[in-house]
């Protein structure tokens, strides 16, 4: 963010539109499909412009080390990694400063809708992979995140959905991509709880005029709502494909009753009446001998 843009790069042109063809106020394509990995409780699939996340939940399950855990509620663990293959440039494997500072922030804003007191010493771990990068990779793990607490079954208050805004070119714009983020001029991502619209996570970096900060809320929780929708799609169509596949295993499991063939009793015999034998004439005796 903040770069020395190239010379000659246009990022918003003069009929407004930016260098991918979008509008300052529109989303790049997003992808959502849930229950994608059979291993874990709950786990989403996203893709959101050039960002691939995978996301799996583990829990609640009892939390170790004992030491760390709260006899009150489940501590909700948030593991965020990029890949090393993610980015043009390999990064290199392993927890640095930059995914540590972002585990911990969307740990937080998750921690505000699940129900942890429910499931006192026990821990819900949550497990954010960037496969690959282009740039708003926070904002698409939170989201992927929440969708996979809900495929997990975990309790939650309501969906959190992220999104970033920015300023470019001295324009307030929706989702940066790749050029806009690292040539921008500020970097607005936030959260919302859909159902109440709390802001759960919100970060600056750069500048803002307080009219800009209206605009960029603003923007925001318009492409939040249009994003929960996505979310609740994919969780739909997971439990719609299972519904259907118990109904198929379901008809499987009876063998089909064969009705037996109607047996056709034959028709009664009718036995003629019985005859009367004829009887032979008397002998009359007239006594002449013959």
């Amino acid at each position: 963010m903040g770069g020395k843009k190239p010379e000659g790069m246009v990022l918003i042109n003069e009929q407004g539109l930016r260098a991918d063809g979008r509008r300052a106020d529109q989303l790049r394509n997003i992808k959502i499909e849930a229950g994608v990995l059979k291993q874990a409780d709950g786990s989403c699939y996203l893709e959101w412009g050039g960002n691939k996340v995978l996301a799996a939940v583990y829990g609640p399950r009892e939390c170790h080390p004992r030491h760390d855990q709260d006899p009150t509620k489940a501590r909700v663990r948030v593991r965020y990694n990029m890949a090393a293959f993610s980015v043009s440039d390999r990064t290199r494997p392993g927890p640095d400063r930059r995914s540590q500072e972002i585990s911990k922030i969307s740990s937080e804003a998750l921690d505000h809708v699940v129900l942890a007191h429910l499931y006192p010493k026990n821990a819900i771990d949550v497990f954010i992979e960037i496969i690959e990068a282009e740039a708003g990779t926070r904002c698409a793990g939170v989201t992927a995140a929440a969708v996979a607490l809900a495929d997990a079954g975990i309790p939650m208050r309501g969906m959190v959905t992220s999104v970033a805004a920015g300023k470019v070119d001295g324009k307030v714009c929706l989702d940066l991509s790749r050029e806009e983020d690292n040539f921008g001029e500020t970097d607005f991502p936030v959260a919302y709880v859909n159902n109440t619209k709390e802001i759960v996570l919100l970060q600056q970096d750069g500048h803002f005029s307080p009219d800009e900060v209206s605009e960029a809320l603003e923007m925001t929780q318009r492409a939040a709502d249009e994003i929960y929708e996505l979310q609740k799609a994919a969780l739909l169509r997971k439990y719609q494909q299972m519904a259907g596949a118990e109904d198929v295993e379901g008809d499987a499991g009876h063998e089909p009753q064969i009705e037996p063939e109607p047996q056709i009793e034959p028709e009664p015999q009718i036995e003629p009446e019985p005859q009367p034998e004829p009887q032979s004439e008397p002998v009359h005796d007239t006594g002449v001998e013959n």
